[in-house]
This record gives C-alpha cells, structure tokens and sequence, in this order.
C-alpha cells in the first residue's frame, strides 16, 4: 500500500535523470568484470568460454591480453579466437609482451578481453597501470572483459593487509568497479581452490608451497571469499536500487535486510539506538538513523542537545544519519524507507500518557499509527527502549518554548484594536465585517508574534466578539443558537490561520537556514579555488571558518620530513597548551575528531578535526569556540563540510607543491645532464690544446723555433681565456637565476660600454667589419655597466661565431620614445638566420642551435637573464636579405645609485 499525498507522486526531476542516465549507459561501451577472491578460483578461463559463445553467435571480438600462465586447458580456450600480437617491450634487460593498447585502438573491435586488470605496465608504454588501458578503450567505443582479484580493489587494501598480513602494491580505483556494467563472480570452495593449487594448476610446485605457507591459509581464503560476495553483493545491491528507480517500483523488495530507527529527543531514543545496533548486528544489516524536523514546534534547546547526542550515538555505532523534513513524520519516514529498500522500522514503544495524550493522538494522529496503517510490505517493530522513568523527565520532544508574558498581551493587544474600531463602526459594519476584523487580528498575531498568541487570539476574539456584539450584550449568553456556529468557525479559522502561518514562517526559516549554508560553502569553494599552494588554502580555510561559525581557528600542517604538526595560519587566539595539543597529536594519529563536544578528549577547550586527502591526513583545524555554547548538530555537518572541503583543496594543494617539486627535479636533472654533457666538452678542449701546448713546451725546450713558441703560448692564453669565459658564464647565470645579483646602475655614456665590449673582443673580432652606429641624441644611461658590457659582448661573439668571417657585424643604440622610454640596443648579422625552433629556444640554457659552433649555450640565456634584471627584454627575429638581430629594450627611468634627488643624467655629470 502507498501512502497518499506529496509523498506518492513521482518526481519529474528524478525521472528525467533516470532518462538521461538510462541513455548514457545505452550510449557508452561496456565493462564486464570477472571476479575472483583469489588466483586460480578460474576467472581468466570464465572469461574464455564466455569469450567462445559470444563468438559462436558473432561477435567481433578480438583477444588483447591474456595470461595463461602455462595451464594448457586454459591455452586451448584461446584456439579459434583473434589474438592481436602483444606488444614486445625491452625492461631491464628481459623481453616483456604487453597489451598493445595502439594496435586495439587501430583494430577497434567490439569487444576485447584484457587479462589481470590491475597490472603495471613497464615503463615506456602511454599509461602506467593496465586499468587506465582499459578506460582508454571504454572511451573508444570499445567493450572490454577483464578480470580481477578482490586483494586488488582500492579501499580493500588495509583490510587485505590486516587478514592476509601482505600489502598487495598493484591496485585497482574503486570507481573501476562502479563503472562496471556487469561483474561475474567466479567462485570456488576454499578447499578445492587448495587442491588445484597442490596439483599444480595454479603455480609451479616450489611457488605452490610457498603460497600455501603464506597467502593461501585456509582462514585468508575464507575471509578472501566472504569478502569478494560482499563486493559482488553491494554491485547486485545498486543493480537493483537503479532497476526500482528506473521503473518507478515503490513496493519493498525484501532481498536483503536494511534497518531504519527512528531517532527523537526522548532519553529513551539512546537504549532505541543499542537495540537497533544488536538487531543490525544480529542481521548482519546495515542500519539507519532518521529524525524528521518539525515544523510546526521547534525544539528546545535541551531537546535539541539530547537528539544531536543521540544521532552522534548512532554514527559511532555504525549507522547512516538521516535529517528528514516534511508536515508529516510518518509520510517522510516511509518515503524515505521505500526509495532505500529499507525492509524494517525501529520504534520505540509510546509513553503511556493517559487520557489526554489518547485523546490528543485521536485528534492529531499517532505516528506509530500512521507507519504500522500504511507500510505495506515493511515490517515495524514497536520494542521497548526505555527505563522506568526515562519519559517522566522528558517535557517532549517538540515542545515550543513558552512564549513570554509580552506576546500574550500583544495579542491581547491586536483583539482589544478589532474590538474598539467595531465598536466604533458598530452602526456601519454588518456582523461579517466584525468577524473579519477579529480573523485579521489573529492572523496577524499568527504572522508577527508566534502559535501560541495567535490560539489565545483566537480565543479572546470569541469571547469578545460574544460578549460585545452579539445579543443580549456584555454577556456571555447566546439568545441565537446560530451564533454558536459563528464562535466555532472564528475559532476554528483562527486555528487553522496560526497553523498554516506557523508552517510557512518555519519553512522561511529552514529556507533562509539552507540558503546561508549553501552560501557559506559556495564562498568557502570560491575562496578555495583561487588558493594554489598550501599556506593560502589554510589560510583561507581557517579565516572562512572563522567567520561563519564565529570561533577562533587555527590550521596545523603535517611536516613531510618529520611528521610532526607545524602552524600554519591562525586566525583569532587558539590556545595551545599540553592538553590541547594532545588533542591534536590524537587527531593526526588516528585519524578521527577528538575535544570539546566529542566522546574523545571531551574537556579540552578546543575541538580537532582532521585533514584527509586520499586516506592520509595532511592536516588538522582546531576550532575553539568564542561563546562556549555546545554547537548544533546541523553546524557540526557544515563545519564537517567545511573540513572535506578544505582537505580536498589542502590535498590538492600540497599534490601541486609535489608535483611542481617533482618538476623542478626533472628539469634539474634535465639541467645536470646538459651541463655535464656540454661542460665536459668545452673544458676537455681547451684542457687538451693548453696540455698539448705545455707539453710541447716543456719536452722540446730548446729545441723549437720562437716562432713556434710563440704560437704554443698563444694558444695557451686564447684557451685559458674561453676556459675563464666559460667559467664566467656559468657564474653569472647561477648568480642571474638564484635573484643573487642585482643591476647597480650607474650614469655612464652608452659608447663607453661599446668600447669596452669591444675591446674584450678584440682578438675574437680581428679582421671583421664591425660596424656601430649610437644615435647622437642618446642621453646617459642609468645601467649596471659591468652587466651591460656582459649582454653586449655575449651578442657580438654570438654574432661572430654564426656568421661568415666577411661579412659585417652591425651595432647599433638608439633612443625609443614612450612609457617608459627606452634605450635600444640591436646586433645584426648576415649569418644563416634563424628556424622557426631557434626562434624559440635560442635564449634557453644550453641550447646550441643547429649549427657546429662551440659554446656552452648559455651566453643568449645570460643576456636575456641581463635584460630581465634590468627590467628589460631580449627578443630574436630574422633580417631581410638573411641574418638574425638580436634587440635588447631596457628602460631609461629607472634611477642610478645616489641619485635619490631626480637629477637628469646631464645634471649628473657636471664638470664643476
């Protein structure tokens, strides 16, 4: 039987969703799981002879992987099928076969078999794990059949390790499962598993005895299999819950147990609750904790504590916590029941309250009533959750709290303002008028001051309206029997107005309460979002919860070397002394909240929530209260999603710090390795000819022509000085990058630093046609001298080196108006010009280009380095006619040093 009302109606959302999603799952490939507890239990050969039928009745189906590990009935099974050659991969000195995922995708079957699901795959193949092979062909359009061991599965792993004392290293993402269409279970007794595995069939005999003594105990294989059911259990479960949804079927399919207790503020609801835990337990089902909202009675606080206790009860016992709204507890409950396929109802037997509580649940309608008349096929157990004298304490669940002596005589108030302008009007107003003036005073008590004014409003306005207008007056007497219809109408009309304005000002409330979470969390999300390292996500974690649970807060990170928990930001003044950091040492160790309003550590002055990210916890917030008022349960779920939140984004966080950590290493490996590549080159070279010239010194002295010497020795001084070049590069780019050297910029003639740049060159440049061109009008120029002259000689021995001996080099400076201006500097060859990737990598560490000059490929890296430290640019274009240019723009506005008083650099440089 359905309930009628809201509650029977489908909802139009849930089905569109179920549209789209039942299309989706039309739409995409399929993933068929063959599972297994263990090696051997035959999954690999399930596989195969499903592989075999579907062929037979013509599927394209291709074998993509498959391990036989040598059985040859499982080898025979293979005779008949496609098998796309696998793939031959070079690792560590032996020849793997791996999947060969392009070949798949190239061949595109329908459906391919892919054996041991969470295999690694051997460095150099696209994906590091076989699964994510998988998801590639999934995404293809392509059906994949794989098969997988329970030990493998994510979040199995510390409870495999725990029963068979190994921790299992190849794993397998829990959402591969739940993307999964269809997962076969093979099952085999323990015991014949064992036998296969003393005949051989699974491993060689001396890896057979092996895993007899360890892995494949009888106890572990036990616990292996209860476990795989499980698994393959919840997967049927979900089956059938997306089936009920799908075809709208609201009637109970008792097809495992599933509890429900419903939970209330009464001190009995914590003896309910035990009783609910030894039924679950005793079932070996899953069990749930609901409590519906009122909303026509808000709770006391006292009340409101008592239930969070008892709903936090639950949870620590292992059950799922339920929050419920709805006019009616009973319609909630069951809707709720039906859509989770819950098979009984816990609730706790009714106070026994005499004839009053009877009359008041003829009226008003019981909720054990209600449930038992309209669950259908759910069983409701009524059983008895309390001592004697529990209920004798407790002033009721929902029960308002007394409004106070001023809202009663407002309304009293608004009665007496109806009364005096019907009096005043009595000559003009008909008797309707009059009651509605009296109705509008109560629904405007019921609106503006609360239930219960607005009952005594309703009240007072009968016996007003029946001792002042209606005959005989100014008694209560009614001369008219039919005035007495009129009383029971206002009356009831008054009741039915305060009711119904209740609802709605309760329903504002929860409105207004759901929108300034939804509120909280969006900010805290967008906040998160814009925090890219550690510090500023607790940062801003710590500063939002702050501000919206009115507390002082603090973020405490877990160090990466030591483990130990260090501040990082806090926000208002949490103290920290022995027994609160105590706190904190538990929360990071086991990994749970611990404090004030927890069962752990409950008199500390403050509260430890952990930081989870992918199981591990990477930080802890320690939140203290600035009112010393226990929090709500509902703050506690937001502040909790507060904390999720802020793990993620910690997590996320600190993964980014690790990969750009990861990154660096790389490109300092990446750097290690070109510098030792490039550096020994260039230091063996000139090392050799400077031996090879000292050598020939020292052995044929006195023998050689003194031309012959004087050539040796220059030798020797030309390489000592590319050796010192060399050297000065490397110094310079580690001091340019490590923000070490900063530009000292002095007021200097710009042709004093071609000079000099030049006269550093003067051997390199001999016999070229250097020409340099500096604009007249160019001011001083406030520059590190020594840097510049640096930039300018690296481009010309650039130039000199990539270009032709007969062809010129030109040099030119020149002044570049705007903001600010700038001083130019352009170097020009005829030489080969530039590529496209030249253009790009010219100014990166090491790079040489195409050609055969020598150099360690750091002095453009060095001049764009100048550049930057100046404030300036570097860029590289080709010429028209062929050649490359080098411009170097740096600005003319930047102050020199002492020049504090914005003197020009012609005032700088008076002779007097």
């Amino acid at each position: 039987m359905n309930p009628a009302g809201p509650e029977a109606r489908p909802d139009p959302d849930a089905l569109l969703a179920r549209v789209q999603a039942a299309d989706d799952r039309a739409g995409r490939a399929r993933l068929k799981i063959f599972f297994g507890f263990a090696p051997g239990v035959g999954k690999t050969y399930a596989m195969l002879e499903s592989a075999r039928r579907l062929v037979a009745e013509g599927a394209d189906l291709v074998v993509g992987c498959v391990e036989t590990h040598g059985r040859r009935e499982t080898e025979a099974l293979t005779e008949g099928l496609e098998v796309l050659p696998r793939l031959r991969v070079d690792y560590r000195g032996t020849a793997l076969e791996e999947l060969d995922l392009d070949g798949l995708l190239a061949r595109r079957p329908a459906i391919v078999l892919v054996d041991e699901l969470a295999h690694t795959n051997p460095r150099g193949l696209r994906h590091e794990k076989r699964w994510q092979d998988v998801l590639d062909l999934l995404d293809a359009g392509i059906d994949v059949h794989t098969t997988l061991n329970v030990q493998h599965v994510e979040s199995l792993n510390d409870v495999v390790a725990q029963i068979a004392h190994v921790r299992v290293r190849e794993t397998v993402p829990d959402r591969l499962l739940e993307r999964a269409d269809d997962i076969v279970l093979v099952d085999l007794p323990p015991d014949a598993l064992l036998a296969r595995l003393h005949e051989g069939k699974v491993y060689l005999p001396d890896q057979a005895q092996h895993a007899i003594e360890h892995f494949f105990k009888r106890g572990n294989l036990l616990a292996l299999r209860e476990l795989a059911l499980r698994v393959t259990a919840d997967h049927v479960d979900e089956d059938v819950r997306a089936y009920r949804e799908t075809h709208a079927i609201r009637a109970t399919w008792p097809t495992a147990e599933r509890l429900l207790v419903y939970v209330d503020p009464s001190p009995a609801s914590e003896r309910l609750v035990r009783a609910a835990r030894r039924m679950a337990t005793g079932l070996r089902a899953p069990w749930v904790a609901v409590w519906v909202e009122p909303v026509l009675k808000p709770l006391l606080e006292a009340d409101r504590e008592r239930l969070d206790g008892h709903l936090r009860l639950a949870e620590s016992l292992g059950a799922e916590v339920v929050r419920l709204g709805g006019a009616r507890p009973a319609g909630a409950i069951l809707a709720y029941a039906r859509h989770h396929n819950v098979s009984r109802i816990i609730l706790g037997k009714p106070p026994s309250g005499g004839i009053l509580a009877r009359l008041r649940d003829t009226i008003r309608g019981s909720l054990h009533d209600e449930l038992v008349r309209e669950s259908g096929d759910i069983d409701v157990h009524v059983i008895t959750g309390d001592a004697p004298g529990d209920r004798a304490a407790d002033p009721g669940p929902g029960t308002e709290r007394g409004p106070g002596r001023a809202n009663f005589l407002a309304a009293g108030g608004l009665v007496a303002a109806a009364a005096l302008v019907s009096a005043l009007g009595r000559d003009t107003f008909a008797p309707p008028d009059v009651v509605a003036l009296f109705l509008s005073a109560i629904m405007l008590a019921a609106a503006r001051i609360g239930r219960g004014p607005a009952l005594f409003a309703a009240g007072l306005s009968v016996a007003v309206y029946d001792f002042f207008f209606v005959t005989p007056h100014f008694t209560f007497a009614v001369s008219d029997a039919r005035h007495i219809l009129t009383f029971a109408l206002m009356f009831g009309v008054g009741v039915l107005i305060s009711a119904l304005t209740q609802r709605i000002r309760s329903q504002e409330l929860a409105a207004r309460a759901r929108e300034e979470r939804t509120a909280a969390l969006y900010s805290l999300s967008r906040e998160l979002a814009g925090a890219s390292d550690p510090p500023a996500v607790a940062r801003v974690l710590a500063t939002e919860v702050a501000r919206v649970f009115s507390a002082s807060t603090a973020v405490l990170v877990r160090g990466a070397r030591d483990g130990e928990l260090t501040m990082a930001t806090e926000v208002g003044e949490v103290l920290l002394d022995t027994q609160e950091r105590g706190v904190l040492r538990w929360v990071l160790d086991h990994a749970r909240a611990a404090g004030l309003g927890t069962p752990t550590l409950p008199g500390a002055r403050i509260t430890g929530f952990p930081l989870l990210s992918d199981g591990a916890v990477v930080g802890v917030l320690a939140v203290s209260p600035r009112t010393g008022r226990r929090s709500r349960a509902e703050d506690r779920l937001l502040l909790e999603a507060f904390v999720r939140q802020g793990a993620l984004a910690l997590g996320r966080a600190v993964l980014g710090e690790d990969a750009r950590a990861a990154a660096l290493r790389v490109r300092t490996e990446e750097m290690r390795s070109a510098l030792l590549s490039s550096v020994s080159h260039d230091l063996r070279t000139p090392l050799a000819t400077i031996t090879g010239a000292a050598t020939t010194l020292r052995d044929e002295r006195g023998r050689l022509p003194e031309d012959t010497q004087r050539e040796l020795l220059g030798s020797i001084c030309d390489e000592a000085e590319r050796l010192e070049r060399l050297v000065g590069n490397l110094l310079d780019m580690t001091r340019l990058e490590s923000g070490a050297l900063e530009p000292r910029r002095e007021l200097v003639p710009i042709e004093e630093i071609f000079g000099s740049a030049l006269g550093r060159l003067e051997h390199a440049l001999a016999g070229r046609d250097v020409r340099v061109e500096v604009d007249p009008t160019l001011p001083f120029v406030a520059v590190d001298p020594a840097l510049v002259e640096q930039l300018l000689t690296n481009l010309l021995d650039n130039a000199a080196k990539h270009s032709a001996p007969d062809t010129p080099i030109e040099v030119e400076a020149r002044h570049a108006a705007g903001e600010p201006p700038r001083l130019v500097i352009e170097v020009r060859d005829r030489g080969p010009g530039l590529s496209a990737e030249d253009a790009e990598r010219a100014f990166e560490k090491f790079y040489r280009g195409r050609t055969t000059a020598t150099g360690a490929g750091l002095g453009l890296a060095i001049c764009r380095a100048i550049a930057a430290v100046h404030g300036g640019t570097l860029s590289a274009a080709n010429r028209a006619g062929g050649g490359a240019r080098f411009v170097a723009e740096l600005p003319l506005d930047a102050p020199a040093v002492g020049d504090s008083e914005g003197r020009t650099p012609e005032e700088g440089f008076d002779d007097d």
